[in-house]
């Protein structure tokens, strides 16, 4: 069933950013903080039985200068430099294996992927941990790590590592850095939004449903996927709802959408029970930066499948030439 508000509204939906004092000033220090860890960018080359392709396993320093892994693939004998896309990945998995990521480099351009720390899956396995620890009690998942301070919470951590993903694409030699896109979907798109509001440099950000914008909408409106990690904790906590919504304010990517001013390539599911259409329409009307917006009206958090790989092939070569 659709969900949420109807089409013609959702076309209009543009609350007010929850922008907490001081949010400039955290994600500053929080950068410059982390900056003065070396990068210390690596890349090991691997066999991953793929003939067409270079592939290498990555790792950087990411927050805190803890060892982020990912995987970089490029086509074999490509002369570079080339346009390189850094994928981000959705809650709950890991980078997985070399032979889930061949779209970008078939496509001619290299690609980083970026390990989500602390998350892995059956299907999607991980190999960074997250040293950590958990600053207060919270239920199981990733939502509540941290949550009673900017400063502790997770997804500080997270977007800090996916800015430094940025950073360790273009120290490769084959990666034209005035190049570089930023991609993923849900949690992978929260990262992109984040990082299109932070690092100005990047050419381009194609972000599908993203997960973690309109915050405070999105716990009105759903208890479905990592929402409702939120809502039973909060059940519980009654007394630290408050002070964790001000944390969630410091994440929430309507903030780094009005500070985007890079080309982007949205994508919203009108029955996404998980990332609510209104929160994906509002991340994309208070987008700063040029922008475009696909939306697929008989779909959930799945969006547009094949379909808006196609439009983002698309939409990178317009951009490119």
């Amino acid at each position: 069933m659709f969900i949420d508000l109807p089409l013609d509204e959702l076309r209009r939906y543009r609350p007010p950013l929850p922008e907490p004092p001081g949010f400039d000033a955290f994600w500053h220090r929080t950068l410059t903080e982390t900056h003065a860890h070396d990068l210390d960018a690596r890349f090991t080359a691997v066999d991953a039985g793929m003939a067409l392709l270079d592939t290498y396993d990555v790792e950087f320093a990411g927050f805190g200068g803890h060892r982020i892994r990912g995987w970089f693939l490029a086509p074999r004998g490509a002369e570079g430099p080339l346009p390189c896309v850094v994928q981000y990945l959705g809650y709950g998995g890991g980078r997985a294996h070399p032979h889930d990521w061949p779209l970008w480099p078939c496509a001619g351009l290299a690609t980083l992927v970026m390990d989500a720390r602390g998350q892995s899956g059956p299907d999607r396995p991980g190999d960074t941990p997250d040293p950590v620890g958990a600053a207060h009690p919270g239920v199981p998942g990733k939502m509540t790590q941290g949550l009673l301070a900017p400063d502790t919470y997770y997804y500080r951590r997270l977007y800090t590592d996916a800015v430094r993903a940025v950073e360790a694409a273009g120290a490769h030699p084959m990666v034209d850095p005035a190049r570089i896109v930023v991609s993923g979907r849900s949690q992978g798109g929260a990262c992109a939004l984040a990082v299109a509001g932070l690092v100005p440099e990047v050419a381009a950000a194609l972000i599908d449903v993203p997960f973690l914008t309109d915050i405070r909408r999105a716990l009105e409106v759903t208890e479905d996927g990592p929402y409702g990690e939120l809502a039973r904790y909060f059940a519980g906590e009654r007394l630290d709802i408050d002070r964790a919504l001000a944390t969630l304010d410091h994440v929430d990517g309507l903030n780094f959408a009005a500070r985007a001013q890079t080309p982007a390539l949205f994508s919203t599911g009108l029955r996404d029970a998980v990332t609510p259409p209104s929160t994906g329409f509002a991340a994309y009307h208070h987008y700063a930066g040029p922008k475009e917006q696909q939306v697929w009206r008989f779909n959930g958090h799945e969006g547009g499948g094949g379909h808006q790989r196609t439009e983002q092939i698309r939409f990178v070569r317009e951009l490119f030439g």
